[in-house]
């Protein structure tokens, strides 16, 4: 990305019902880069390391979700060519297309793309590149809410949903931060890769930021399955509520259907999503991470409450899905939880 030692161009690109503090927070610490620290240590103020603007269809007011209005600075058509172009997370109903209502941020976002722009989305605006077609046959991250449905409306594209941040594109030119508040993450990697490390470092000191390591699954429910329509399968799920504890709970249930076992396993995923074993594991998993987050129970004894006679084998499986040890998994959400409780 040739610049001749001038700042960043960032653009922020703000349609309806954009999230105002993802917008002004990426804002805040693009302008931030370069500037702040010298201030708070040296008392000097320097020039930034990037020339930050919002982008919008339009030069009006645009609507956040929060109610607030985003004032852009430029059009679409008149802004400078950007280095960076972000685009921040929006409301959109999980599984509501995005097809038809952005045609002209689309193209804006394929053009600069094309052009050799870098392109990183937060959250749900990683919908927008899907829908742009830049992420086809690459890996992709989303707010795990949006992870299905993503998946779903667009086959082409890789969509991890444990992942924080990911990079992909020609040119590793396209980031993803994986929701919430991984638009820092997101925008330290960008100031890092494109400004400096220390510049990246400096700017975490600033604002306090921490990287967040965990991923986005310890965030997620587990359970997304949808409900069944088929009613021996929804019969197996009410069953299934209050005994996903006992030792063979899918022989059980294939039992109780009275249909053969190849035929339960895919009724039942044809109705739900999930195999009625990752079903199982789904509802033993949020049991496990609740008992986590109020208890103080002994991993070992939560194992067994779920229905795990195998400490160990419940440890690897906890790991693998939720992306944390369970002691790890405790010691920051008993904490998140009794902190917001007091």
């Amino acid at each position: 990305m040739k610049r001749n030692n001038r700042p960043l161009n960032v653009a922020l690109l703000a349609v309806p019902q954009v999230t105002g503090s993802t917008l002004h927070g990426m804002f805040d610490l693009f302008a931030s880069a370069g500037r702040d620290w010298t201030f708070l240590t040296h008392g000097r103020v320097d020039t930034g390391a990037a020339t930050t603007y919002i982008v919008a269809r339009e030069l009006r007011p645009v609507p956040a979700f929060n109610g607030i209005t985003i004032t852009p600075h430029h059009t679409l058509a008149d802004g400078p060519p950007p280095d960076i172009l972000c685009i921040s997370d929006f409301f959109i109903a999980p599984g509501e297309s995005c097809a038809g209502l952005f045609e002209a941020e689309i193209a804006w976002i394929r053009r600069h793309y094309q052009s050799g722009a870098v392109v990183a989305a937060a959250c749900s605006g990683s919908l927008l590149l899907a829908e742009a077609g830049i992420l086809d046959g690459h890996d992709a991250t989303t707010h795990w809410g949006y992870c299905k449905a993503m998946a779903e409306a667009y086959p082409k594209v890789r969509v991890h949903c444990s992942r924080t941040l990911v990079v992909s594109g020609d040119e590793q030119r396209i980031i993803m931060g994986g929701g919430g508040t991984s638009w820092q993450d997101l925008t330290l990697f960008l100031i890092a890769r494109f400004v400096g490390i220390e510049a990246a470092i400096e700017l975490a000191k600033v604002y306090l930021l921490d990287w967040h390591h965990a991923g986005a699954l310890p965030y997620a429910s587990l359970v997304t399955a949808k409900q069944a329509k088929d009613a021996q399968i929804t019969h197996c799920q009410e069953w299934l509520a209050d005994n996903y504890k006992q030792a063979t709970p899918v022989a059980a249930m294939v039992e109780m259907s009275g249909l053969p076992e190849r035929s339960f396993n895919r009724r039942f995923f044809h109705a739900t999503g999930l195999s009625p074993l990752d079903y199982v594991q789904s509802l033993r998993l949020e049991e496990a991470k609740q008992m986590l987050e109020t208890t103080t129970l002994p991993v070992e004894a939560i194992a067994q409450e779920v229905g795990y006679g195998d400490t160990s084998f419940f440890g690897r499986l906890f790991r693998r899905k939720i992306g944390v040890t369970p002691a790890q998994y405790r010691k920051r959400f008993s904490a998140l939880r009794q902190a917001l409780s007091a």
